[in-house]
């Protein structure tokens, strides 16, 4: 969840923004730290170089997580949390990161450490997590099933 705090605060965002609104102002902000705008200073082309780099990362992590997003995506994302057992799961500052036998990873935002321990202890994951995790948490996609030729 931080991480979606700091993104915003990085865009200058609210958790209102639409999609399309977020693209404007990622625009705006590739114009104002794009590198070639700063070829005559070497120390501010530097720094232009890795803003432009978290603001391209911020706009990619909140397109991923943005509702509009999700509904885009909810037919396959179903099918995926219906269907594909949890193969295994990582667990660190309050994110849940789920790994699917079809090769899906998907992390979950701001999961308690309590719901954690109780996906744990449960007799099967994908149950407990079909229960109590994929609709419960802001998601997203980290990498998607290969498909078999």
């Amino acid at each position: 969840m931080r991480r979606i705090v700091e993104y915003r605060k990085l865009m200058n965002i609210t958790q209102e923004t639409t999609l399309a609104d977020l693209k404007i102002v990622y625009r705006n902000l590739m114009k104002e730290w794009h590198p070639d705008k700063f070829a005559d200073n070497e120390e501010k082309k530097e720094e232009a170089e890795q803003k432009s780099k978290e603001i391209i990362e911020a706009y990619h992590f909140l397109v991923s997580v943005s509702p509009e997003t999700h509904e885009a995506n909810k037919e396959e994302y179903t099918r995926i949390v219906s269907t594909a057992a949890v193969d295994n799961v990582e667990y660190k500052g309050q994110t849940l990161k789920i790994f699917f036998q079809d090769g899906s990873v998907y992390e979950y935002f701001n999961v308690p450490k309590a719901t954690y321990n109780k996906l744990m202890n449960s007799g099967g994951f994908s149950r407990f997590a079909r229960r109590h995790i994929f609709y419960e948490f802001i998601y997203r996609p980290v990498s998607k099933a290969t498909m078999a030729l």
